[in-house]
């Protein structure tokens, strides 16, 4: 128990992406145990949890297909197994999408986009509001994207669906208030990490391509995932407790 968190633990879905690594490590040195959730990189969230581990910070890990409501059940009651409590809930999960035009998408590609995010943002929402109503109350932090302000050019298959989750943050927020839960949104700009270091290797975020988005940049250089974890860890913390329905944008000054 820390200052600014109580007994209980952070969930940190997609915690072994390049952000969500970030993220847990950010919550870990804040003091508060943390669950990592993750689908297939099972030693990427191991390592994570070891890291967290060396802190002092207890951390486990849990194996969870978002897209299924019946795992994320599992996967939540798993948790509050091993920690007591859920204090807060942070989504990231998602997938690595291609950058295409939206007259270009698949089905299956947006379908897939929408399932993971959308859908799979909201089987863990339903699963952890009754639990946070019946101990006083929690936090839901929702990664978005800087899109939100200012459409980046083909990235639509991740903006869309998380300008769904957009509207449910502002829904939590409103509805379950009265309850002493909170939700708000971190739009993630780019970060030196994630999608971003796989679309370098692919090649479509080349050279030339950081040079025009630097141009939309006050802050001429790319982001952390620490500069992430540590808004979403104030979001979700005491300091933040009469903060709900509310966006951050951690981008660098992207899109003003």
């Amino acid at each position: 128990m820390t200052n600014d968190f109580p007994e209980g633990v952070a969930i940190i879905y997609g915690g072994s992406g390049g952000i969500g690594r970030g993220v847990a490590m950010s919550f870990a040195r804040a003091g508060t145990p943390v669950a990592i959730g993750y689908n297939s990189k099972q030693d990427v969230a191991e390592q994570t949890a070891e890291a967290i581990r060396a802190l002092g910070v207890t951390a486990t890990i849990h194996k969870c297909d978002v897209r299924d409501a019946d795992q994320v059940r599992t996967m939540t009651a798993q948790v509050i197994e091993a920690h007591g409590r859920v204090h807060t809930m942070v989504w990231g999960a998602g997938p690595v999408v291609p950058q295409r035009p939206i007259a270009e998408w698949s089905d299956e590609q947006f379908r897939a986009s929408i399932e993971i995010e959308a859908f799979g943002f909201h089987h863990a929402v339903r699963a952890l509001i009754p639990h946070m109503r019946e101990k006083g109350g929690g936090s839901f932090v929702h990664l978005g994207s800087a899109g939100h302000d200012w459409f980046p050019h083909l990235d639509g298959l991740s903006v869309a669906p998380k300008a769904c989750n957009e509207a449910l943050i502002k829904g939590i927020a409103k509805e379950e208030g009265v309850n002493e839960i909170r939700a708000n949104t971190v739009l993630v700009g780019v970060i030196d990490a994630g999608q971003f270091k796989v679309g370098q290797e692919a090649g479509y975020f080349d050279e030339a391509w950081e040079t025009e988005v630097k141009k939309l940049l006050p802050i001429k250089r790319w982001g952390a995932s620490d500069d992430i974890g540590n808004a979403a860890v104030f979001l979700a913390s005491n300091r933040a407790n009469y903060i709900t329905g509310q966006v951050i944008s951690v981008a660098g000054g992207f899109g003003v």
